[in-house]
């Protein structure tokens, strides 16, 4: 299937997210105040910023419900799945692919075996993989990279299992490029501009402070991920979506960029009570035109859609006891 997503481009888009986690002071201590904890990714990422207004949103109400939600920069959708497992996160954010590969054992969970316990909560952004190229390197496609110096991801996030993906459906081994470095998300745009790499992969919610600082600040290129290859990927995998990040979204790229892509999605263990996914639920969904504004790559959400795409995990009982009481599910 093809999907664009319409993304609102406005400059303060990008400004820090630091408010987001913001304590609201003034609220009597709980006698059995519950703390929650989000894993997401890294603190540039769309991950990091949407865990922050789920958390501002719980916190609003933390008088009623005695639940104080905070966010943790972690690794990313694999490390995340695999904390929930371990039971140190209450929450955390998994892309759409990752979430099916955990509850079927299969790719990077194929050694320790499916997820049982695992539990999807709602869906939330589209993300686009996202191929940016120093303005130097002259690549004009993705196959251009090949014995270039190339980002692949940090073993353990999401973007590095779909680079993976990726590069065995092209016929393609890490050994092709000339460096496949491991850089965490919030290291790969530096060391772009710091001409250390030629390219990386990424997937990310746009607009994204971590692709508008390299192409801003040394003219990085987007490069298109389409083709015979995207094709059979997207046709095979019920995760994936064809996806076309704007024209003109970020500076020195006036094209529309056409990639493919998957769905961030929020998840708990079983083991989560069902009262805390609730209330976390509910938090997002009663305040749900305030959470669209707290991020661009929020904007254009609905809950129709967040209730269904892109979960391959049973529903988690708190999530499914809001969505039944608003008919949003039988």
């Amino acid at each position: 299937m093809t999907v664009t997503f319409t993304l609102k481009t406005a400059a303060r888009a990008l400004a820090p997210v630091a408010l987001l986690c913001a304590t609201l002071g003034g609220t009597p201590a709980m006698a059995q105040q519950k703390f929650v904890t989000i894993g997401t990714g890294g603190v540039t990422g769309v991950y990091y910023a949407a865990g922050g207004a789920i958390c501002r949103l719980v916190n609003k109400d933390r008088a009623k419900h005695g639940i104080r939600c905070s966010v943790e920069s972690t690794g990313g959708s694999v490390f995340n799945v695999n904390t929930i497992k371990a039971g140190e996160l209450d929450l955390g954010f998994t892309q759409s692919d990752v979430q099916y590969n955990a509850v079927k054992g299969v790719s990077q969970f194929k050694d320790a075996g499916a997820v049982g316990d695992l539990r999807a909560v709602f869906a939330v952004h589209p993300e686009p993989f996202t191929v940016v190229a120093r303005k130097e390197a002259n690549i004009g496609k993705f196959e251009d990279f090949k014995g270039k110096r190339f980002n692949v991801g940090n073993p353990g996030s999401g973007t590095r299992a779909s680079m993976e993906e990726l590069l065995a459906a092209m016929g393609w081994k890490l050994s092709d490029f000339s460096l496949a470095s491991e850089l965490k998300a919030d290291e790969h745009g530096p060391a772009l501009c710091d001409g250390k790499v030629d390219g990386f992969f990424y997937g990310v919610g746009h607009p994204s402070a971590n692709i508008q600082d390299p192409t801003t600040s040394c003219g990085a290129k987007l490069v298109p991920l389409a083709g015979p290859v995207v094709d059979k990927l997207v046709a095979d995998k019920p995760y994936y979506a064809k996806v076309t990040i704007p024209a003109g979204l970020y500076p020195n790229n006036p094209q529309a960029t056409p990639t493919y892509g998957v769905l961030a999605t929020v998840v708990a263990s079983a083991k989560t009570p069902a009262d805390t996914v609730y209330a976390v639920t509910k938090a997002v969904f009663e305040n749900f035109e305030e959470f669209k504004k707290l991020h661009p790559a929020l904007a254009n959400l609905s809950p129709q859609s967040m209730v269904k795409d892109g979960l391959s995990a049973p529903l988690h009982e708190g999530a499914a006891r809001y969505y039944k009481e608003k008919g949003w599910i039988q």
